[in-house]
């Protein structure tokens, strides 16, 4: 599926397709417009086109026209360094620049109310196929280029549109980024699949601000403002929405279905946000196989499951517990010739499939802690204790040769005096261990020096937090919190 339009856009043209303050295009309009958008980058002569701007119909204007004009396209997640973005401008070839900028920013691009800058760039080797280069934040600092194809990404969206049918998804509102895989497939490409309509309002009209600012207050009039049947957020966001439903004292109107993915949610969490009315279902998906692969739904629900794989995925799992995943896999890393995966993509993580077929995740396989005592722990399944917890926003669970476990933890709500905070986090820590064996409970805990974002470099963009740059930031802190303790004598 080389094209977008044919596929996505079919049916009824007067129906409504993207909506937003001011605006509001039926399918036929979009097309149009998409066609005008994709006829100025081929006159343009554009091969590669990063995208930097908030979301909007313009954003999404732009993502199908580099597809429909055969353009491969590199979105720029907003929270990006500099450096991150010279990195990726220069690894991807990208020799256009949309951007939301005034006319210093650039021309004028037909069909859109963004600009669009040139900028000198040799080209790139990169798959046969490739329309869009997504970039995943890595533990290094330096994002990972994943080439998708057209028709892995239609796959993904139908898939996705098949499961929110049923449901009668008529209206999605758009929370996350765009530039997000998980927003710009499932929330974008398979809602229109559906032929139902997104709404894209500014970031900020959804509650969320920078890369770790949220105000769920926010969501939740925009849902009922806009009559929203579907949304997807991240574990933490759904907690924080949770928390200000409950603080509501009423039951508040909500989607048909809170689609959650990012990171483990856990079943507690789950049950929480329903009893406030969310119809919260937790999925899971990766960059490399084009975002999401499988899903709860209602009527096909286990909570503390990822949920059945979605009609595109094929899921196993090894011999020794990895996860495996067919259907629709990446064409490669850019940069990284024979990186194209096999009839089945290795993941890393770690679970099993039930006699139902729903999908159990237990961690990463190289997260796997390896106690003092010789106890193997995945720090996930610990994490989702903690984050069970309402006084506890984010947790990383660390402890590698150690006799004891340590987390650091950001608190739910970071602007509570500095004593209560102690208080509520050690009573929660203290919680959450009596759900779990001995050998996995937590020892010792720290207070994180800020929320685990992708703008700081301590989290990817779907929310998961890195390992790596989160325990060397917090260096001394470990090390003073294991210097005070006594665990280290053997029993």
């Amino acid at each position: 599926m080389s094209r977008p339009l044919g596929w996505l856009l079919q049916g009824d043209a007067a129906r409504d397709a993207l909506l937003a303050p001011g605006m509001r295009l039926s399918a036929g309009e979009l097309a149009a417009r998409v066609r005008e958008a994709a006829d100025a980058l081929s006159a343009h002569g554009v091969r590669v086109l990063a995208t930097l701007a908030d979301n909007g119909p313009d954003w999404a204007i732009a993502d199908l026209a580099a597809w429909h004009a055969g353009v491969v396209h590199v979105p720029l997640p907003a929270f990006f360094t500099p450096e991150q973005v010279a990195h990726v401008l220069a690894a991807a070839g990208v020799d256009a620049i949309a951007t939301a900028g005034g006319p210093a920013a650039g021309d004028a691009w037909a069909g859109t109310g963004l600009r669009l800058a040139r900028r000198a760039a040799e080209p790139v080797p990169m798959p046969l196929g490739t329309v869009k280069v997504s970039f995943t934040a890595g533990s290094t600092g330096r994002p990972k280029g994943v080439c998708l194809s057209g028709d892995a990404l239609a796959r993904v969206a139908e898939g996705v549109a098949a499961a929110l049918t049923p449901i009668g998804v008529r209206r999605h509102l758009a929370v996350l980024p765009m530039a997000v895989l998980l927003e710009n497939v499932a929330g974008l490409l398979a809602p229109l699949a559906a032929g139902a309509a997104v709404v894209l309002p500014p970031l900020a009209e959804v509650g969320l601000q920078g890369s770790s600012r949220f105000d769920p207050r926010v969501l939740q009039a925009a849902v009922v403002a806009w009559k929203a049947d579907s949304v997807i957020v991240l574990p933490q966001m759904l907690r924080a929405w949770t928390g200000a439903r409950a603080a509501a004292g009423t039951v508040l109107p909500g989607p048909r279905l809170v689609a959650v993915g990012g990171a483990a949610v856990g079943a507690a969490t789950l049950a929480a946000a329903r009893s406030t009315g969310l119809a919260a279902y937790e999925g899971y998906g990766l960059t490399e196989c084009g975002s999401v692969q499988t899903l709860n739904l209602p009527g096909a629900d286990r909570p503390g499951s990822a949920g059945r794989p979605l009609p595109h995925a094929g899921v196993r799992v090894s011999a020794d517990g990895e996860v495996e995943i067919s259907g629709t896999p990446m064409l490669g890393y850019l940069g990284m010739p024979g990186s194209a995966p096999g009839q089945w993509w290795a993941t890393g993580d770690l679970g099993h499939l039930d006699a139902e077929g729903f999908l159990h995740l237990s961690g990463r396989r190289g997260n796997l802690l390896i106690t003092a005592f010789g106890r193997n722990v995945s720090p996930e399944w610990v994490e989702t204790a903690l984050q069970s917890q309402p006084s506890i926003a984010h947790a990383v669970v660390l402890g590698d040769a150690r006799p004891a476990l340590l987390a650091v933890l950001w608190p739910s709500r970071p602007d509570a005096p500095a004593g209560d905070t102690a208080t509520a986090l050690a009573e929660a820590v203290e919680r959450a261990n009596a759900t779990l064996p001995d050998y996995a409970r937590v020892g010792h805990w720290i207070l994180a020096e800020h929320p685990f974002d992708p703008m700081s470099g301590t989290a990817t963009p779907n929310g998961r937090p890195l390992r790596g740059p989160i325990e060397t930031l917090h260096r001394a802190a470990i090390a003073a919190a294991y210097d005070r303790s006594t665990d280290d004598v053997l029993p």
